[in-house]
């Protein structure tokens, strides 16, 4: 790795302090930032994910994506975790932090909401990022791209009464504008333009053609990923200032999930022999939350000032640091595992 991948982990730091210090000197400026969205989905945002995750999709060769199936472990693992460890968990923790170790600390109501925006969190596999993380350890990108889109698909039926079972109400309204822009903003369309782009140097018959380019662009990846947890910070920095003791008794108990998810998938990864371009992105995949479709529903059901609402936005402050801590640890484990 280059110089400036090395040290990501710093840079994303000094874009948090960044973040939480202009919120606080310029909040008219990231107000109106935070204003031009649609269904939830800040379209900014949108924007610098795209530049983040484009060049990840060049690198995709769809004629090698058939061959997927015949690997089917690290996509099984993905769901399993995903879908039947995860959610369940979260409740769990929540649960056990807010109405019991924590029960003299928080009045009941905010705790109920605290846990409401947990569960939501945990029931909305990642979809942007996972990109991310994929190729920060070298991962497949093609396998990388079936798991995100089998995830997408199941996370339309399985959403909206996976919350319910586990909120304990059954009037879910899940915003499927945010839902169906978010997967279309964060996939569909830089998946066709890296499809575009790759065809097009191919049928130039240039043989380092998409080498070239993906080296070209893998600067503007990083400037993304680091404006975007600028603008994210920049978005909270107020709530941060104000409400510390909550952020922080929130962080506890997702870092635990964080932490405790991606330990029983890497290990079962381990165990099964998946090579490593597959088991870190599959475990960093079941690790990550879809942050946007998690904070839009617990705003819809509870409010903006909701502690659902501030729980689903401390997993957005806790998730960038955490995820890179566990990128880093998979890179320096590589060697545990078999190369594809």
């Amino acid at each position: 790795m280059g110089l400036f991948e090395r040290y990501l982990s710093v840079w994303v730091g000094f874009c948090i302090i960044g973040g939480v210090l202009l919120g606080n000197l310029m909040p008219a400026t990231f107000q109106v930032i935070a204003t031009l969205e649609y269904a939830h989905v800040n379209l900014v945002v949108a924007v610098l994910i795209w530049v983040m995750i484009y060049p990840m999709m060049v690198q995709i060769d769809f004629s090698s994506i058939k061959d997927v199936g015949r690997r089917p472990r690290g996509l099984l693992l993905t769901l399993v975790v995903n879908w039947l460890i995860k959610p369940f968990t979260m409740a769990g923790l929540g649960w056990l932090f807010f109405k019991v170790l924590f029960a003299d600390w928080v009045d009941p109501t905010s705790a109920s909401e605290y846990i409401a925006g947990m569960i939501l969190l945990g029931v909305a596999p990642c979809t942007a990022m996972v990109f991310v993380w994929s190729q920060l350890t070298k991962g497949d990108p093609n396998y990388t791209l079936v798991q995100v889109s089998v995830n997408d698909v199941i996370m339309v039926f399985a959403f909206a009464p996976l919350a319910a079972l586990l909120l304990g109400v059954s009037d879910i309204t899940v915003p499927w504008e945010t839902l169906l822009l978010s997967v279309g903003l964060y996939v569909v369309l830089p998946l066709v333009a890296g499809a575009l782009t790759r065809h097009y140097l191919e049928s130039r018959r240039a043989n380092d053609g998409v080498e070239s380019l993906v080296k070209k662009l893998k600067p503007w990846s990083a400037i993304g990923l680091l404006a975007t947890v600028l603008l994210l910070f920049g978005f909270q920095a107020q709530k941060i200032v104000d409400q510390p003791q909550a952020i922080f008794l929130i962080a506890i108990p997702l870092l635990l999930q964080t932490y405790g998810i991606f330990a029983i998938a890497y290990a079962s990864a381990y165990f099964i022999k998946l090579p490593h371009n597959i088991a870190a992105p599959s475990c960093l995949i079941g690790t990550s939350n879809f942050f946007e479709l998690a904070v839009a529903v617990a705003i819809s059901l509870f409010g903006l000032n909701s502690g659902a609402a501030l729980a689903t936005v401390v997993g957005v402050l806790v998730e960038v640091p955490a995820m890179l801590s566990l990128v880093d640890f998979s890179n320096w484990t590589r060697p545990w595992f078999t190369e594809a």
